[in-house]
């Protein structure tokens, strides 16, 4: 599994997409403005479509900057190395998604009065969902059965396993800053 990835303080990511130097910037020098909206999600719980319901609500309903600006574009991921200059570079209130844990989230983010959008999903659903998204790409390393990504899973190995701890961890640290839903107690 461990060939896939880039393993960087604990936390795997596909090492198609990140390096460890964008990762370390976006802790340690990216500045979340207070106009930002941050989408923080586990992976796999929805995010895509949250995106667009934001981004919906910002247009006040029109549809058109949803279908003609892909959503990278719209709401670029953090911590990916594509991303980190196109957000740097972003003027106005910038519409920013990340999957990254408490600790590699950018220092700043904690002295900002930027909006969070928090979003988790049932692990259940999400082990599913991560295990049929997995199986059709080539970022990282399939799984050969639903029972080994289960397994993957809860070691914390692959794509996102050990990510949910941490990212709770915003729940319990920021509950007065950030606003999360879920679809189960």
């Amino acid at each position: 599994v461990t060939d896939h990835y880039l393993w960087f303080e604990g936390i795997p990511f596909p090492a198609v997409e990140y390096e460890k130097e964008v990762i370390e910037k976006s802790r340690d020098k990216f500045v979340i403005r207070d106009e930002d909206t941050v989408i923080l999600t586990y992976p796999k719980s929805g995010t895509n479509w949250l995106i667009e319901i934001v981004c919906l609500i910002q247009t006040k309903g029109d549809p058109n900057w949803i279908q003609s600006v892909p959503i990278w574009d719209r709401s670029p991921w953090l911590e990916s190395q594509g991303a980190y200059p196109l957000l740097i570079n972003k003027e106005g209130p910038r519409l920013i998604s990340s999957h990254l844990p408490f600790h590699l989230f950018p220092k700043s983010f904690f002295s900002s009065k930027a909006k969070v959008i928090y979003l988790i999903r049932n692990p259940r659903d999400v082990l599913v969902s991560g295990y049929f998204f997995w199986r059709k790409t080539k970022l990282a390393k399939n799984s050969e059965s639903l029972r080994t990504y289960f397994e993957w899973f809860l070691k914390g190995n692959g794509e996102c396993p050990i990510k949910y701890k941490a990212l709770v961890s915003f729940r319990d640290i920021f509950n007065d800053k950030v606003r999360y839903s879920s679809g189960w107690s």
